[in-house]
């Protein structure tokens, strides 16, 4: 393997492994400009854009393969080898996929995943994104991700399709489907910032979580999901300058991304 790449994080489960890679490079942005030396004293002062030189940070998923598969998001894979099957597998419950297309118009997921099985590693495409490596421990775990997070999982882990019956869902910002992760084994979730910057909170059945939509990366599919209005009346909602917001209640956990408008 080459030695550009180090290696920043793994997660395995029975047949493969998922590890997290880093590498930064030297990349080339226009500076500011200045003043060459004049040829002569009639002439004006030439002008020229100093050309500077800043890292520029990127991460790769490895999957390794021991007779275990994967699923991947379509379209991330950048190269494989050993002796894999690779086929096409369709969501669950994602239904007709010119259907969904339609219905969730505008969202980054898709119908389909690329199921790899076998003996061997797949490389995903080098990006600037950052990534999640967890696992799910049992057979009723199940975690509801925001609409365009999904990366990789297990293929043990069933992913399937959240359908949100609510109105309001149809108007939110992450559309009315969202990836959906029941099972026991590892995965990979795609994050709009790094893994410090990600806040977990967790409800104990008591008290209400109110978020904007851009900010929910995933939560556990037990809580209790409303998409709503922040306040009730069309009037008193326009006031507060927001649009529609999730309410979760009940006991479980939601991770949120609370610098993702930084940039």
């Amino acid at each position: 393997m080459s030695e550009y790449r180090t290696k920043i994080d793994e997660q395995g489960s029975s047949g493969v492994r998922f590890e997290l890679y880093q590498f930064t490079r030297k990349s080339h942005a226009l500076g500011p400009s200045i003043h060459l030396p004049m040829a002569a004293a009639s002439q004006a002062a030439p002008m020229a854009q100093v050309v500077l030189p800043h890292a520029a940070t990127a991460r790769q998923v490895r999957i390794i393969l021991e007779g275990g598969g994967a699923l991947l998001e379509p379209g991330a894979l950048q190269y494989a080898y050993g002796k894999l099957q690779v086929d096409v597998q369709k969501n669950a419950g994602a239904g007709n996929f010119l259907q969904r297309a339609i219905t969730s118009a505008g969202t980054g997921e898709s119908a389909f995943a690329t199921r790899y099985s076998g003996q061997g590693e797949v490389w995903t495409e080098a990006t600037t994104k950052h990534f999640i490596l967890a696992a799910m421990d049992g057979p009723q775990d199940s975690l509801i991700l925001d609409d365009g997070a999904f990366y990789a999982c297990d293929a043990n882990i069933a992913l399937s399709t959240h359908v949100h019956r609510s109105v309001q869902g149809i108007l939110s910002g992450n559309g009315l489907m969202q990836p959906k992760l029941t099972g026991s084994g590892a995965f990979v979730v795609e994050a709009p910032v790094p893994v410090d910057e990600i806040e977990v909170i967790e409800l104990d059945g008591q008290n209400e979580l109110i978020v904007d939509g851009d900010l929910m990366l995933m939560y556990s599919a037990s809580l209790q999901v409303e998409l709503r209005p922040l306040v009730r009346g069309l009037r008193n909602a326009m006031r507060t300058g927001e649009g529609l917001v999730y309410s979760f209640r009940g006991r479980g956990t939601v991770w949120l991304t609370p610098t993702m408008r930084l940039g």
